[in-house]
């Protein structure tokens, strides 16, 4: 099942698990913020992540268990570039400049 919602002016879209979790929160469940420039990924990045050792390539967990895709809003034109693809793999937080 999917669904999408909006809260105020940010879009969320909720997709459920097929298979039974025992916990609340998984990565089964993730929000997505497309962030406008590296200052407001470094602040949402700074504001919520929890558990180190979970993030990887923009995600990450918060102190409750949620995990978060902090994204550059324009995403799709940064992947363009020549391998940066790999180069974001490579990263947790992502880094605008070196992709």
């Amino acid at each position: 099942m999917f669904g999408s919602f909006r809260v105020g002016e940010q879009q969320f879209s909720a997709m459920d698990s097929g298979v039974d979790q025992p916990e609340s929160f998984t990565n089964g469940l993730s929000l997505i913020v497309n962030a406008h420039g590296q200052d407001e990924i470094d602040l949402l990045w700074d504001a919520l992540s929890a558990v180190p050792e979970a993030e990887q390539c923009g995600w990450l967990v918060d102190a409750f268990g949620v995990s978060w895709q902090i994204v550059p809003d324009n995403m799709d034109e940064l992947m363009r570039h020549p391998d940066a693809f790999p180069r974001m793999l490579q990263m947790k937080k992502i880094v605008i400049a070196d992709l």
